[in-house]
């Protein structure tokens, strides 16, 4: 039998079944995240709360969603994918219903708990699974894996935002809830856990590590921490885009101004959600293809800086609707690359057995990005978007130079230097690697 199939005779059982079947699990919950923004307003002028404290509650979803895929990447690399998404599943459904229903702001941050664990259960086991199925293409498998959750969302935020306007932001939350949720479960039943890879690493064009490393000891390493640290840096700018898109256009007068594309006539702000959603979930295969070819921190270099570029020119120039338009859609073409080349170059270097721990390890990356985005508004209040621009421009050129030329030669050498450590790093690890 293939070493890269799963243990399994029927056809969904193949590896590139399993990920077209992970993919569309995690374009179901990309509305978790991605759609947010359209319901700050309708909640904001039924209950009268603040913006800042409703958006408070988009950060613990993507707190939670973050810092507890290590626990949920763990319960993958040890039961397999199956009842870890089924949960996620659950919870999913069960948070958009409790959205539906909440009166009070504990309700709506209690609901975003379980929202954030039920999309981590989802994202963090399909980005395993890719990395595990596709030791050979691990940037692209991650790539389209990571491309349903960016681009997800781009097929349904014209439903949600009609059936908002037409039924209200309550009944949208149930019917999408219950249908999500739904879907991924059915989805759940058909996902096995995968066969370790025997498939050959030749035609990767980079280093690679030899030894499987367990979670913990990934966490130990230096050049872990550097990864870590530039993850945390670019997703920043682009958690603060997601969050912030729909204040941003309407305090430069754009949000409801009609724009026609491909025969369609829709408000900017609508327009512009369903564009960037396609270039977050373009870029992500797109960019980890290249990463494949020219490597990681090569391909880093060149999308961090074009982010923050995209960013000054949307500071710059944004107050034109076209402009406007233009720069989001760019900061999103440079920004969702990172949920596939950070878990590929995870892999690259701690190993595939442990891929989902480790990648989840690093996931939680996105909940520290996510305690800025409060920043946002505060910086805003203080001195205005450029501010908010300038400082997440500032941070993720800083964060490609930084992969250039001090994360790329750092990881050579933990590279180099670990093959001589090999008989002392994999020998305690061994007891571990039955399940």
């Amino acid at each position: 039998m293939d070493g890269t199939a799963l243990q399994a005779p029927a056809f969904w059982k193949s590896r590139w079944c399993q990920l077209a079947i992970g993919m569309l699990c995690m374009a179901l919950i990309a509305n978790l995240q991605y759609a947010w923004t359209l319901f700050v307003g309708p909640i904001h002028a039924k209950h009268g709360w603040n913006r800042a404290e409703i958006q408070l509650a988009f950060s613990i979803f993507v707190v939670t969603e973050t810092w507890l895929v290590p626990i949920e990447g763990y319960l993958v690399d040890r039961f397999g994918p199956r009842p870890v998404v089924a949960v996620g599943a659950i919870f999913a459904a069960v948070a958009w219903v409790m959205d539906a229903f909440a009166s009070s702001l504990p309700l709506l941050y209690a609901a975003a708990v379980i929202a954030g664990i039920g999309a981590g259960c989802v994202y963090g086991t399909c980005v395993g699974n890719a990395l595990k199925l596709f030791p050979d293409r691990r940037g692209l498998a991650a790539g389209l894996t990571a491309a349903g959750f960016g681009a997800g969302a781009a097929v349904t935020v014209i439903p949600i935002a009609s059936m908002i306007v037409r039924t209200g932001y309550e009944h949208t939350f149930f019917f999408f809830g219950l249908v999500q949720g739904g879907c991924i479960f059915v989805l759940a039943l058909l996902l096995g856990k995968p066969a370790l890879s025997a498939r050959s690493a030749a035609k990767r064009r980079f280093a690679t590590t030899k030894i499987d490393y367990t979670t913990r000891q990934m966490a130990r390493t230096p050049v872990f921490w550097a990864i870590y640290l530039s993850f945390v840096a670019v997703a920043a700018g682009g958690l603060m885009a997601t969050a912030q898109l729909a204040p941003i256009a309407k305090d430069f007068g754009l949000a409801r101004i009609p724009m026609s594309l491909f025969g369609m006539t829709l408000p900017l702000l609508t327009m512009t959600l369903s564009i960037d959603n396609l270039c977050n979930g373009l870029t992500r295969p797109l960019c980890g293809f290249l990463s494949d070819r020219i490597g990681r921190e090569n391909t880093m270099f060149i999308v961090f800086i074009g982010e923050g570029l995209a960013l000054l020119g949307l500071m710059q120039y944004g107050t034109n609707p076209y402009a406007f338009m233009v720069f989001a859609a760019l900061i999103f073409l440079c920004w969702g690359e990172i949920f596939s080349i950070f878990p590929a170059i995870c892999a690259d270097t701690f190993g595939s057995r442990f891929a989902a721990g480790n990648a989840g390890l690093l996931y939680t990356a996105k909940g520290t990005a996510s305690l800025l985005v409060p920043l946002a508004s505060v910086l805003a209040a203080t001195g205005g978007w450029d501010a908010v621009f300038l400082v997440a421009a500032g941070i993720t050129i800083t964060a490609g130079i930084g992969a250039k030329f001090v994360l790329a030669p750092m990881r050579a050498r933990w590279l180099e230097a670990q093959g001589a450590e090999e008989a002392f790093v994999a020998a305690p690890s061994s007891s571990t690697l039955s399940h």
